[in-house]
């Protein structure tokens, strides 16, 4: 993944234009009978990984009035380096200059819909603003993660100074696109108990694995098995929108499954692997043999110690079904959230507009000490407080009281009584990987699997990646590592099944996240453990600021509130490799990071 620390040296990259021949035969004229100025174009992207609309041949029932196209800028209203947001009627398009060569592409993240040209564009491609996915400008593809969908790329040409842009009406409207996908070429009864590739877990990881592997042509049987009841969905907007349903949160659905023949079995619980058989056992009894497996279970809530009757209304935020109990029982009721999770925390912002009252217990003196700092955690805390959010910190819960079955009260250690109709837990998790105790998988101390740069576990043909696995991290010299962030599990997926193919590659990427609460949004890229020394630039008491996370004299991560895209491009720099000292960021000039002249 590259990045620019200042001015990147000028890369070719060369735009041809002309039309694939299927599209010539139906496209050849202009609607005045002319001769197309596009019968000898192509679009800017490689065959085969373009758009749906221009990269691909097209059949013939399409025809011109399907395609729109606008004469948008003069060719020196954008310098190099420079993006633009066009409208060519019938939808938007990104205009791109980059070494002289013009390109045009979608201008909305396929990810949450994010404004690409307020991204950060550097050598080739264009990087997400609010959480760092990049997209090749040339062919449109998703080069790094968060999302699963690419980008239509559009023809660009220029005409007496004019640039024009020709594009599919439909592709503007849809501002995203899904790779070609290899279709499975054996014929399989769904019965049959042998899968050339099982996947444990349908989150990022595993959906991402399943989905790279029919891009890459694996043309041979992939099971994707999840103890969830439902197809791939949203799991971080959880706790954001507690009000969302599971098809409003979907990822991918089951005709699109079905479609590129990646099959799902839903509620079915492992119990058991043998990896001398290359087995796997359901809680129902099933069993099923594979060539490869993929472990990407994910994590389970931390248990809590505490006294009481057996009561409801106590949740682990998990499924849809979970969120959206929360949200009714809150209702003008009374809420205790346990634990300052970055998942609690966003619960109790969620509910501050429907529950009566909203109380957060914490063992820390401030929330998100550990991962963003004091100062940035009590501007944080603050902003709950005037949100009418008590906080009950260096406490525990020492007792859960009901009456008939409902939770009443919250007894803390201090003695305070908390009245509760709901209480939601969430102080923290650990690897879902109990099932391997004793299948010869190794784990290390707190239950979390050893994969190595392929993502390969220490058994042959074993994988594993996303919230469980410990990896070695490149920035720190390939110390093993666990980072649980949704992006990250998009990475470890991938690897996976591009080493499951024989085409073994390494983790190239910068950890992203993100937290919203309260309508403002933390953005942080890096990977922090560790830090001795944060430097703040901007102003923490309005919730503007950019915070650097320094180990020794370097800056290892990144997190901003109301500052984009300044993680986004702090995330460019650390992705080429390049370093940052603290000596950079002390100054309070970071000029050269948010003024895009630097590209």
């Amino acid at each position: 993944m590259g990045g620019c620390f200042s001015k990147p040296k000028p890369v070719e990259v060369k735009v041809e234009l002309s039309l694939l021949e299927k599209e010539k035969e139906v496209d050849g004229l202009s609607p005045n009978g002319k001769a197309s100025p596009f019968a000898d174009c192509r679009p800017n992207g490689a065959l085969g990984h373009g758009s749906d609309d221009d990269s691909t041949p097209l059949p013939l029932y399409h025809k011109p009035r399907d395609y729109v196209e606008a004469s948008v800028c003069h060719v020196k209203d954008l310098e190099n380096g420079q993006m633009r947001e066009v409208d060519l009627g019938s939808g938007r398009a990104l205009l791109i200059k980059e070494h002289g060569e013009f390109s045009a592409m979608g201008h909305k993240c396929p990810h949450y819909g994010a404004p690409l040209v307020k991204g950060v564009l550097s050598k080739g491609h264009v990087r997400c603003p609010w959480h760092g996915a990049c997209f090749n400008i040339a062919t449109g593809d998703i080069e790094d993660f968060p999302g699963l969908d690419s980008l239509p790329t559009f023809q660009v040409r220029v005409e007496k100074d004019k640039v024009i842009i020709r594009a599919n009406k439909q592709a503007l409207q849809s501002q995203k696109r899904s790779k070609p996908m290899a279709r499975c070429s054996a014929v399989i009864n769904s019965s049959t108990g042998f899968s050339h590739v099982l996947i444990i877990g349908s989150g990022p990881a595993g959906l991402v694995c399943a989905e790279t592997l029919r891009q890459e042509g694996f043309t041979d049987r992939i099971v994707m098995c999840t103890m969830d009841r439902h197809p791939p969905y949203d799991r971080p907007k959880l706790s954001k929108s507690l009000e969302s349903t599971a098809e409003q949160l979907r990822l991918r659905s089951t005709d699109f499954l079905q479609d590129h023949d990646i099959e799902l079995l839903t509620e079915k619980e492992v119990v058991a692997i043998d990896v001398k058989t290359r087995s796997v056992t359901f809680e129902d009894g099933l069993r099923m043999e594979y060539r490869k497996l993929f472990i990407a279970t994910g994590s389970k809530p931390k248990p809590m110690n505490y006294k009481g009757k057996d009561v409801r209304n106590v949740f682990h935020l998990r499924t849809p079904e979970d969120a959206n109990s929360i949200a009714r029982l809150a209702n003008n009721k009374n809420a205790v959230i346990v634990g300052t999770s970055f998942v609690g925390m966003e619960v109790a912002a969620a509910l501050t507009d429907k529950a009566h009252s909203v109380s957060v217990i914490g063992i820390e003196s401030i929330p998100f000490k550990k991962a963003l700092g004091e100062k940035v955690g009590k501007a944080i805390m603050k902003l709950f407080e005037v949100n009418r959010v008590k906080f009950y910190m260096l406490n525990e819960v020492s007792e859960m009281i009901g009456h008939h079955g409902q939770l009443k009260e919250v007894v803390l250690k201090s003695g305070k009584v908390l009245r509760a109709d709901v209480c939601v837990i969430g102080a923290g998790s650990a690897p879902a990987t109990g099932f391997l105790k004793q299948s010869g998988i190794h784990l290390d101390s707190k239950g979390f699997i050893t994969v190595n740069k392929t993502m390969q576990t220490n058994v042959d043909g074993v994988f594993a990646g996303g919230d469980v696995v410990m990896f070695p991290f490149p920035p720190r010299n390939n110390k093993k590592v666990n980072i649980p962030h949704w992006q990250m599990a998009h990475v470890h997926g991938r690897v996976a099944a591009l080493s499951m193919m024989g085409r073994a590659t390494e983790i190239k990427t910068v950890p992203y996240f993100w937290s919203a609460m309260f309508g403002k949004t933390i953005r942080y890229a890096g990977y922090g453990d560790g830090f001795d020394d944060v430097i703040i630039q901007g102003d923490l008491d309005e919730l503007r600021f950019v915070a650097f996370y320094t180990r020794s004299e370097e800056v290892v991560a990144v997190a901003s509130m109301n500052y984009d895209p300044i993680v986004s491009r702090v995330a460019e720099v650390l992705g080429s490799g390049k370093t940052i000292k603290k000596r950079d960021v002390e100054t309070g000039d970071i000029s050269w990071l948010i003024d895009k002249g630097s590209q």
